[in-house]
């Protein structure tokens, strides 16, 4: 939010420069993010003058130009070609000389010394639109008579500086959320110091002038709309605002509209409260009915946008047809015109479920909606309307014609919190015991009344505009806000709990995997946890009942979190696809999300489930082709090496984990690692080509998912041992084996391990082929095994011995065949 220095200051008198204020409205807890120096003109209209046209004649090379000179003051005419087809002798005009910067929006540019079709020209003169003054183009901007050769165009446009605040408000403080919200805090901080009061502006000289124009107000959804107000003007006349009141909105980077509509925009950043103005002859009937109205029913908002409204959209209606999305956005139709005369001005209070519904619904944030979202002060919905009232009375015109209307279904909500502070309490949290007198204080310039006080603490009543201070707790955190954290002198004992866990530091076991992982050529990617809910539709492996819904996504894209971390995967994949970087090798520490269901009534809590995962993702090329080197793509035992190296990083040996083939939707074909008692390690393996045709990815991508808190698990129980080096040589043999084509490497090894158990300590596969000179449904596998004996040196008719029962264990379990 954007706070105007000069703007503050009439609410309450400070000697505060803006950096100072910025440090003491952040040391509250409004925390300011920069503080800029403005002008109401951008660039101050710094090198421009007013200047008189003495000769003005038709450019010699053009029908369109004509050559002038101008005085600007300096005693020496400037030679200049101008454009306008306006532009004549005698006139006073805008001169900007070289060097001078304007603007175009964002954009800027320079006047220069220039030279216009053989002419040379030493200056511009300018359009009131090309200087910020205004919006017309027709021709240059001709000024009185009386105007002064010479002056600064900064002093005879009366620009101003100020100084811009940028207020990064939290969503709970939504009191401060104006200038006069923010001046109440920073009373009650500076009162620490000296007394002292901020100001609102008084409304006593409103009446009503007459009751010629009376509008009726029913509120028929009480829930959405718990007290609205209004009140009719009538003959206003809609023309441009007065100075001051342009300067004050753009100061905070508004651009005025008219006069009515820029007074309920300084309302909104004065007290906070947003206001809508009806084009009163709009209003069929003479009747606003607050009302929803059926779903699909459209409505044709300011912008243009014809929307479909939902049967929770709350509505402004006339006695036919809906005016405005209450608290959102107005339509095209009720909207003030350049021919309005009457006007119905509305203040209310509404439902911030209903307005944060209806503005995420149709993508609409305002800044009406963001006040509303987040709870406006019910007791200044009738200040706002009185002080909106005479404000446009002051700017347009017109009369007050009719009472004003206060429709409050609910009284309550005018009313203040009960909130029982102990003192103890108090002291207890702040970490330091504050003088009885100054807590009072405080709460005093914080407008939260003191009701009775005994000897244990003090029974208040907070006024209805702090909706975040409803609980002790909160009122204790107001006290140390505006006391000061700074203020708190901390202890100078050390109090600490040392505590041994044997369990494996995530932290340092996550960065250990990371570091490993970026040295072997991974880069680590972060995706959203929110994702698509269509993803889960029709698997078997995530079921889509599963799937923890939001509530209220910002889109369809974003509207459930994660179960698996494969989809943020293929969607990174897929963008550095397009962009030409298809050879990836990508790592994503995150948790995933579960929903188990309504079987816990008691702790709904219970019915999700939160875990961390560590995803792998290979795809495109190993080594890319090069004078040197062929293309090698990326393999599956590429992934499988990676895997078994992250648990070995950690202390597991992967020899000790159950594998198993995977049958899943996931994977066109994998492995799945668990323990002995059966808990999943992780999943490795291809992607099914179903998924990534859903991404439009034409090379294979491959997948790895660990369980982090079942390898973290895993690895606390390793316990590490050491023995001497072997004393006696390791002997290498290797078998071509000829099998079946739904036999799998892992097969090969349980039953070479199984079938010699003492000197066998490896076993490797270095080759697969399957092609050419193979029966059909045939693969070979060449396999290395290595062999060693800690007590004695192998002899080769111990090893043919043993190779020998392999070959048999192997004809007889897989029916391979030697080649």
């Amino acid at each position: 939010m954007n706070i105007s220095y000069s703007w503050l200051k009439e609410y309450i008198d400070f000697d505060l420069t803006p950096d100072q204020l910025a440090a003491r409205l952040t040391q509250l807890g409004l925390e300011t993010g920069s503080v800029e120096e403005v002008e109401t003109i951008k660039g101050g209209l710094k090198g421009l003058f007013i200047g008189e046209v003495k000769t003005c004649v038709p450019h010699p090379n053009s029908d369109h130009l004509s050559k002038t000179t101008v005085d600007v003051g300096t005693g020496e005419l400037l030679s200049i070609v101008c454009g306008a087809p306006n532009v004549a002798a005698g006139q006073k005009v805008v001169v900007a000389t070289i060097g001078t910067v304007l603007y175009d929006g964002d954009k800027e540019f320079v006047i220069k010394r220039s030279k216009i079709r053989g002419e040379e020209s030493f200056g511009m003169i300018c359009a009131e639109d090309e200087i910020g003054v205004g919006t017309s183009h027709d021709g240059i901007m001709v000024l009185p008579a009386d105007a002064v050769v010479g002056t600064p165009a900064s002093e005879y446009f009366n620009v101003k500086s100020d100084y811009l605040l940028e207020v990064d408000l939290t969503p709970n403080r939504i009191d401060a959320g104006s200038h006069i919200g923010i001046a109440r805090d920073l009373a009650a901080n500076l009162s620490l110091e000296k007394k002292t009061t901020y100001s609102m502006p008084s409304v006593d000289a409103f009446k009503v002038d007459n009751n010629s124009r009376p509008i009726q107000v029913v509120v028929e959804n009480t829930e959405a709309c718990q007290r609205y107000a209004g009140v009719t003007i009538s003959g206003v006349t809609i023309k441009e605002s007065p100075e001051w009141l342009q300067n004050r909105l753009r100061s905070i980077g508004l651009k005025p509209i008219n006069n009515v509509v820029d007074v309920t925009n300084f309302i909104l950043f004065e007290t906070g409260q947003p206001l809508h103005a009806f084009d009163a002859n709009e209003i069929i009937g003479d009747k606003i009915i607050v009302k929803t109205l059926l779903s699909g029913s459209t409505f044709v908002t300011l912008d243009g946008v014809e929307r479909e409204l939902n049967e929770n959209d709350l509505m402004i209606c006339n006695t036919q047809e809906g005016m405005c999305i209450g608290g959102v956005f107005g339509g095209i139709k009720s909207g003030v015109k350049d021919t309005t005369t009457d006007i119905f001005l509305e203040s209310a209070w509404f439902n911030p479920v209903y307005i944060r519904k209806t503005s995420r619904r149709h993508g609409l944030h305002t800044d009406a909606s963001f006040h509303f979202e987040r709870g406006v002060d019910p007791n200044t919905i009738l200040y706002s309307l009185k002080r909106a009232a005479l404000l446009i009375k002051e700017t347009a015109g017109g009369t007050i014609s009719s009472e004003i209307v206060d429709v409050c279904p609910n009284p309550d909500l005018m009313n203040n919190f009960p909130v029982f502070v102990s003192y103890a309490n108090t002291d207890r949290l702040i970490g330091e015991k504050l003088p009885h007198e100054v807590i009072k204080n405080i709460l005093a310039s914080l407008e939260i009344k003191i009701i009775a006080e005994t000897a244990e603490g003090l029974d208040l009543e907070v006024p209805p505009y702090r909706v975040d201070v409803q609980r002790e707790a909160d009122v204790i955190e107001d006290i140390l806000r505006v006391y000061g954290y700074n203020n708190i002198i901390p202890d100078l004992k050390v109090r600490s709990t040392i505590q041994y866990s044997s369990r494996p530091d995530r932290r340092k076991m996550q960065n250990l995997v990371s570091e490993r992982l970026t040295a072997n050529g991974f880069n680590e990617v972060m995706n959203n946890s929110l994702t698509k809910a269509a993803y889960y539709e029709n698997l078997k492996s995530y079921s889509a009942e599963n799937t923890v819904k939001i509530f209220n996504p910002l889109s369809s894209d974003l509207n459930a979190m994660r179960q698996s971390l494969l989809f943020g995967g293929l969607e990174t994949i897929q963008r550095n696809t397009k962009f030409k970087n298809a050879d990836l090798r990508l790592y994503e520490f995150g948790n995933v999300y579960t929903y188990n269901g309504h079987k816990d009534q008691q702790n709904p809590v219970n019915n999700y489930a939160e875990e961390a995962h560590l995803a792998l993702f290979i795809s495109g090329n190993r080594q890319t082709a090069n004078w040197s080197t062929k293309e090698q793509p990326s393999s599956f035992f590429e992934l499988k090496s990676y895997t078994e190296n992250i648990l070995k990083w950690l202390g597991i040996n992967p020899n000790q984990l159950r594998s198993a083939g995977i049958t899943s939707d996931l994977f066109a074909e994998g492995l799945l690692l668990t323990t002995a008692k059966g808990k999943v390690i992780a999943e490795f393996g291809i992607v099914s080509p179903k998924l990534t045709k859903r991404f439009d990815l034409s090379r294979p991508v491959y997948f790895a998912d660990l369980n982090w808190d079942n390898v973290l698990c895993e690895s606390q129980r390793n316990v590490v041992t050491y023995s001497e080096l072997p004393r006696f040589p390791e002997v290498r043999r290797d078998l071509a084996l000829l099998l079946d084509h739904n036999v799998s490497f892992n097969q090969i090894k349980e039953v070479a391990f199984k079938t010699e158990r003492k000197l066998l300590r490896q076993v490797d596969l270095f080759d697969v082929y399957e092609g050419k000179n193979l029966p059909e449904g045939k693969k070979s596998y060449a396999v290395s095994y290595i062999l060693r004996d800690d007590e004695r040196t192998l002899e080769d008719k111990q090893i043919d011995k043993m190779m020998q029962r392999l070959i048999q264990a192997y004809d007889r379990e897989l029916g391979a065949q030697i080649r």
